[in-house]
This record gives structure tokens, C-alpha cells and sequence, in this order.
């Protein structure tokens, strides 16, 4: 008989300069348990360095309240306008600080294979996401966007994710 892994449990970020997804998921073998989500919202009007505080504590205060053991973040895309590209990369940035400071292990994944993992196309729209989401881990209520899409990235890791010495989760 195979070894298995230990359960854990995954932290996925949606970032945003403004609305930052958070979604929490505890994995144990093939079995997938919802256990949190929301928003992290940076104040409107506030200087990018105040959201991006605001964004980094959110996030820290995610970690601390869920304890998990690994997070997964969605990529940059390319976007048309630069400077919201620009904004969205320190908003990954401060996140990715906060989950390196508290020693998770962190992946990253593309918006395509988030999308294609979750809904069986990579170019799904958020709608099919969110229900998709929802039908995954037998949600009695559809998240919000952002919220999903956190979720989505969770479940992206736990999809791809394979321990070290190739043991099956």
C-alpha cells in the first residue's frame, strides 16, 4: 500500500489594487473541504501605498486567522491599460510578501488554467467559474467574483499540487 499526504490546507489569492479575493480550502487525499472566503477591499480613495497596507494586512490577517500550509496566487495577465497592470503587479507583490514571510509554500498559475482546471475551458467566463466553484465544493450559495475566483485558485493548486518524493496525495 501507497503512502498518502498528510491533509493540508490552501490559501488561493485573486489579487487585485482594490479587491483582493481570498478563498481556503483543506485538502485531504482527492477529498476537497471548503472552509473560507472573501474580499479583502483597499480603501477607494487612498493612495496606492495605503491599499497596498491595506491589501498586505488583509492578507496576513487571512493566514493567521486560517493557518494554511501553502497558498497559490493567480498570475498577471496582460492587460490594455498599463498602469492598472502596474498596479495590480505591487498588489502581487505585497502578497506574495505576505505569504513568503509566514513561510508558505506559494505557486503561482495562469488565469487560463485556473479557468481550465475548474471549468474545463480556459477561457470561461466568470459566471461559469463562480458555478463551477460552487458545484466543486457543494456551496449552498454562489461567492462572489473574487471570492471564486480565489477559490478557483486553490483548487487549481490542489489539482497540480504533488509532494516531494512522489508520493499520491
Amino acid at each position: 500500500m501507497g503512502l498518502r499526504a498528510a491533509p493540508f490546507r490552501i490559501l488561493g489569492i485573486d489579487p487585485g489594487s482594490r479587491a483582493t479575493g481570498y478563498g481556503v480550502i483543506d485538502k485531504n487525499g482527492h477529498s476537497l473541504t471548503f472552509v473560507a472566503c472573501g474580499v479583502i477591499r483597499a480603501t477607494p480613495r487612498a493612495s496606492l501605498p495605503a491599499r497596498l497596507r491595506e491589501i498586505y494586512d488583509g492578507v496576513s490577517e487571512v493566514i493567521v486567522t486560517h493557518q494554511p500550509a501553502k497558498a497559490a496566487v493567480e498570475n498577471v495577465f496582460v492587460s490594455v491599460n498599463a498602469m492598472s497592470a502596474l498596479k495590480l503587479g505591487h498588489a502581487r507583490g505585497v502578497i506574495l510578501l505576505a505569504l513568503i514571510q509566514q513561510g508558505l509554500e506559494v505557486r503561482e498559475y495562469s488565469p487560463r488554467l485556473i479557468k481550465q482546471t475548474v471549468a474545463g475551458y480556459g477561457q470561461a467566463a466568470k459566471a461559469q467559474v463562480q458555478h463551477m466553484v460552487r458545484a466543486m465544493l457543494s456551496l449552498s450559495a454562489t461567492p462572489s467574483q473574487d471570492a471564486a475566483d480565489a477559490l478557483a485558485v486553490a483548487l487549481c493548486f490542489a489539482s497540480h499540487w504533488r509532494p516531494a518524493g512522489g508520493m499520491q496525495p
